[in-house]
Formats: structure tokens, sequence, C-alpha cells
């Protein structure tokens, strides 16, 4: 157990802020499988966007990686330019 209070402090924070991370990753995760299943292009271009924003976003707060973000980002842009 921590014996400063600067450590139960560290604890209690970043414990939080696993939470936060751990549910905009979820949330990202889901949002990409649901524009996986989309077979209308222009629903899917709708998503594509929104996607791209919170892959940067979870980039940006190095929750993944930035070259993982970008390459999800190419594969679900070219899934949404096959779409017909």
């Amino acid at each position: 157990m921590a014996n400063h209070k600067s450590a139960l402090k560290r604890i209690r924070s970043s414990a939080a802020r696993r939470l936060r991370n751990r549910y905009q990753a979820k949330t990202t995760r889901t949002y990409i499988r649901k524009l996986r299943a989309t077979e209308d292009k222009a629903q899917a271009e709708d998503l594509l966007k929104t996607v791209t924003s919170m892959l940067d976003r979870l980039a940006k707060k190095n929750i993944i990686h930035k070259k993982k973000a970008d390459n999800n980002k190419s594969k679900l842009a070219k899934y949404v330019a096959k779409l017909a």
C-alpha cells in the first residue's frame, strides 16, 4: 500500500484516467465494427468521418499508437471506397 498522500492521489487519478481511456477505446472499436458492417456508402462515409476523428483523438492522447490509428484509418477508407 502507498505510504504518501501524493501516492494515494496518484492511484486514484490513474484509476480514473484508466477507466476514461478504456471507455473511449472501447467506444471507438464499437464504431469501427459498426462501420465495417455498413453496406450503405453514404452512411459509411458519415461514420468514417466520426471514426477518423475518434482515432485521431486516441492517438493524440497516446491511448493507441499513432501508426495504429493511421493504419486503421487507411483500411477503413479503402473499405468505404470499395462500397458500391
